[in-house]
């Protein structure tokens, strides 16, 4: 962006500034710290200047909103249009409770609902498995049947609603329940709107929620991409997500590297199966983590959205602008909440969800204060939510598109981030011989993403306890005071609540149409077929959740890691 003669009269300049102006200052005050660097202990400079771009090509690398490379942001007006979608988790104990924060949040001006479920329905058992005693409704809803998906959306047009449903091993059965749904609810399925994680390749990787192995796994994620293309268009089946990468102690740059390859992964199967890359690539989304390092967060989404762009032209020979725009989900982090002085998280939440927004994010959930000692209360999820408002109506950080563009920091950071990420891109697919897909699952098997998340989590662990990075409350300007707010408690009667469901549901269902249905998703899977069709039909006879994720387990086994730790 600028010629030889400017470039070298800037660092001329630059020599002279730091000789007569910074030299003294620093010999005489020094400064705080003899390193600075971000969260991902990556090293920033005192200073950026035009000579830390000198190599951009403004067209090529930054180019306009809504056009490639979408560096500068997915579409052309972005929050001037109208805000990124605001949504708030909500999930704990009865499927009447979460109706009940569903329809308050919609009151207090959520745009969207995002649906956390239990351990028991995570892990694709019923409430009334010895396995899911004592963890009913504890962490999110429990949902065992259509039953209770109807429930828990009693009085909530689904035609009008988007909603994400925050589930990987049993997410296809979530997905038929809410299918169902929409029949019930005589929603065209094509109207149907919302997003499904379904993302096993980071359930191998970090998060370690499971039921059967990676490839059969694989297979099933791929029937719901495949049966979402043609029966429900504005709906995103997988929402690859870097989030719970992040949350397991990894780095931005492998946060971000992890899930484009694991993105690129799913789009290999799905070619494999004989979509077309421009049929169903536009329904991915993704969903990344938004942590403390407030540009480097910014630079993250930046290059995320550039290497897309250029991979999916490149290695994947995508045409539809739709296949190369990503659009991501952002959440706040988790990690960094601390259940000391549980208060100041509002604040790291704020600057979090800020760095979401000017790195352009599609939909956005602020993590409540008190979400490190418990499930959130409504007061918690209350401030939450005003975050994001007060940001989008107050700040006016919402009015300016791409508005840290340009910055010789940001976008000197954007292309380290993108030159770094890239490189464990290129290391993983040469892992699998030119398939990205195959190099996932050779990582899996050889704990390489395990070895590479575990050396990043410890060496920053080791950062604070040598104090070089600061937890504000924990490792300084800590207090003796107790500090912990009202918190929520899911009452020991829900478990008693869904049980007695249950046990209603299967004394009224017709159990030769259950058989059946059952019966029908084993031999889609025997013969290899698309196993959806069958889910929806089974969950439309009130098959369980358990019931029907056994028979994947009887056919293709349990999974357990097996990973010998270098």
């Amino acid at each position: 962006m600028y010629d030889d003669d400017e470039l070298e009269s800037i660092q001329s300049a630059g020599e002279d500034w730091e000789s007569e102006t910074l030299e003294p200052v620093l010999d005489q005050y020094g400064e705080r710290k003899d390193r600075f660097a971000t969260i991902s202990n990556l090293e920033v400079d005192r200073l950026y200047t035009p000579n830390d771009v000198e190599d951009i090509d403004f067209l090529e690398d930054l180019g306009f909103p809504g056009e490639e490379p979408y560096t500068r942001g997915p579409y052309p007006t972005m929050y001037r249009g109208r805000t990124w979608t605001m949504r708030q988790f909500a999930g704990f104990g009865t499927v009447e409770e979460t109706n009940e924060r569903f329809h308050y949040l919609i009151e207090q001006g959520q745009t969207g609902l995002s649906t956390a479920f239990d351990m028991p329905t995570l892990m694709g058992l019923d409430s009334d498995d010895p396995m899911s005693d004592g963890e009913v409704g504890k962490e999110g809803v429990a949902v065992d049947t259509l039953r209770d998906m109807e429930v828990l959306f009693d009085g909530i047009d689904i035609g009008d609603v988007s909603t994400s449903f925050t589930i990987n091993p049993s997410a296809a059965v979530i997905y038929a329940m809410y299918v169902a749904l929409a029949d019930q609810q005589d929603v065209p399925r094509e109207q149907v709107n919302g997003t499904l994680q379904n993302d096993m390749f980071k359930e191998f990787i970090a998060q370690k929620e499971w039921v059967i192995p990676p490839d059969p796994a694989l297979k099933l994620v791929t029937d719901v991409v495949e049966f979402s293309t043609d029966e429900t268009p504005k709906f995103h089946p997988i929402s690859v997500s870097g989030y719970h990468i992040r949350e397991a102690g990894s780095t931005a740059i492998q946060e971000l590297a992890f899930t484009l390859a694991d993105g690129f992964g799913y789009v290999e199967d799905a070619m494999d199966r004989g979509l077309e890359v421009d049929e169903f690539a536009p329904q991915l989304s993704f969903f990344f983590n938004c942590h403390n390092s407030f540009f480097e967060e910014i630079a993250k989404f930046r290059a995320a959205r550039r290497i897309y762009a250029r991979v999916m032209d490149e290695w994947y020979d995508a045409e539809r602008a739709e296949s190369k725009r990503l659009k991501f989900h952002t959440q706040t982090a988790g990690q960094s909440l601390t259940a000391q002085q549980p208060i100041n998280n509002v604040a790291r939440v704020t600057m979090q969800a800020l760095a979401g927004v000017l790195g352009g994010t599609q939909s956005l959930h602020t993590n409540s204060f008190d979400e490190a000692l418990a499930l959130p209360s409504e007061k918690a999820v209350r401030v939450a939510l005003r975050t994001q408002q007060i940001i989008a109506e107050e700040s006016g950080a919402a009015d300016i598109v791409d508005p840290l563009g340009g910055s010789f920091a940001v976008e000197s950071l954007t292309n380290e981030v993108e030159r770094e990420a890239m490189a464990y891109i290129e290391e993983i697919r040469e892992m699998g011989d030119g398939s990205v897909r195959d190099g996932i699952l050779n990582g899996i098997d050889d704990g390489y993403f395990l070895r590479e998340i575990q050396e990043a989590s410890y060496e920053y662990q080791e950062r604070v306890e040598r104090e070089e990075e600061i937890v504000v409350g924990v490792n300084k300007f800590t207090i003796d005071e107790d500090t912990s707010p009202d918190l929520l408690h899911v009452g020991e009667t829900a478990q008693q609540t869904q049980l007695e469901r249950l046990e209603r549901t299967k004394a009224e269902r017709d159990e030769e149409a259950v058989t059946a249905a059952l019966e029908a998703v084993k031999s889609a899977i025997e013969n290899d077929e698309n196993t959806i069709p069958a889910i929806v039909e089974a969950v439309k006879a009130y098959a369980t959740m358990g019931e029907i994720m056994q028979v994947f387990e009887d056919h293709y086994g349990a999974y357990s890691e097996q990973i010998g730790l270098a």
